[in-house]
Parts: structure tokens; sequence; C-alpha cells
């Protein structure tokens, strides 16, 4: 029963936690155009470039430009972030390696 108790503390402490990751902020300024970056060569063989994005900073939007990373395990992809229309604004989903 003690262990029961301790796992429910638990994932009620994490709930919320999750909860907000998805809800993220939502932004009512259209995000502005991409920026063409032009990475050139990787710096070393297996190295995946990760563009850049618009980053919203609380009151206004600041790019974030991209940069070279190795994939954390062989054939991993990188998605990356994008804003998305929802909720009567915009919303960041973040990059993620698939």
């Amino acid at each position: 029963m003690k262990k029961f108790l301790m796992a429910a503390l638990v994932a009620g402490m994490l709930m919320p936690a999750a909860g907000f990751a998805e809800v993220g902020v939502v932004v009512r300024v259209r995000p502005p155009a991409v920026v063409v970056e032009h990475p050139g060569r990787a710096p070393h063989r297996g190295y995946v470039w990760m563009g850049g994005y618009q980053r919203w900073d609380g009151g206004r939007y600041v790019w974030a430009p991209g940069r070279w990373e190795r994939p954390p395990r062989p054939h991993a992809r990188w998605v990356p972030g994008h804003w998305r229309e929802r909720r009567g604004g915009w919303v960041f989903v973040e990059g993620h390696w698939r």
C-alpha cells in the first residue's frame, strides 16, 4: 500500500508538468517567415543540420539560428520545430529526433 501511495504521489506531481508541455504558449501575433540559412558543409561526417526557427521571447519574435548536431542514434531524422495555428493564435511545436 505504501508503494502504491508513493507512485500515485509521484504521478500526481508529474501530470501538471506534462499537461503544461502540451498546452504551450499561444501567441496572438503571426510568426514571420523562416530565415533562409546557408549552412555550408557539415563539420564532421554524419552530422545533421538543425535549421533555425522564430522564437517568441514574450514580446516579439527572435531568430534562433540553426546548428550542426550529431544524431543521437544511427538513422535518426531531425523533425524541425514549427509554428502551428491553434486556439486563435500560434503555438510552437518543438523540433525533435525521430
